[in-house]
């Protein structure tokens, strides 16, 4: 573990290679797993005012559940997470002409129609991160679907803490990631 300021990081976000392999996994991060996307509660309420601009790009049972319960629910964990339907796809979820999913919150800023990328914790994965009282645990979670992503990141020589520059940056800030940049030079088993 490597602690920069109140985060501890696993080594695994350093040691790892990964890059995501869309045209493999055709994103089924979004549309797998047994609960939704970890939020902020701040970001809960920038989900529900994005609502009018993604709605016509979300699946009419993803609207249903919207309406039914809200963008978000607590988890058996106590989190809060977004909305799923069918007990797996985030109620964010569109699908491109060939298949593949894509996040309709992320297509409208693509577009120029908010300024807001996605939730945080979709931005950061396979990064995930949870707070133990003032700390703050920076862990890689390693899941089966993304196997073809370790595969090209180990092809192109990308570790995980390099391909998510630009989210680690957006939750801990650019002085955050340089000490972890220098740090990871520092340290002899990452050599």
């Amino acid at each position: 573990m490597l602690q920069i300021e109140n985060t501890v990081i696993s080594f695994d976000v350093l040691e790892k290679y990964f890059v995501c392999d869309l045209g493999k996994c055709l994103g089924a991060c979004c549309i797998e797993g047994d609960a939704g996307a970890p939020i902020e509660a701040e970001e809960k309420n920038i989900l529900d005012e994005l609502l009018p601009i993604v709605w016509d790009d979300l699946t009419p049972a993803a609207q249903g559940k919207i309406q039914e319960q809200g963008v978000s629910y607590i988890d058996e964990e106590g989190d809060l997470v977004t909305s799923i339907v069918n007990g797996k796809d985030c109620v964010f979820t569109c699908y491109d002409k060939g298949g593949m999913c894509q996040c309709a919150i992320e297509k409208a800023f693509r577009q120029g129609k908010t300024s807001f990328y996605k939730p945080i914790s979709c931005h950061l994965y396979p990064i995930r991160i949870k707070q133990f009282g003032e700390y703050t645990a920076v862990n890689l979670h390693k899941w089966k679907i993304c196997k073809a992503a370790a595969v090209l990141g180990r092809k192109e020589g990308v570790k995980a803490y390099q391909f998510l520059k630009e989210p680690l940056i957006r939750k801990f800030g650019k002085a955050w990631y340089e000490q972890l940049e220098a740090a990871v030079k520092e340290l002899p088993q990452l050599k």
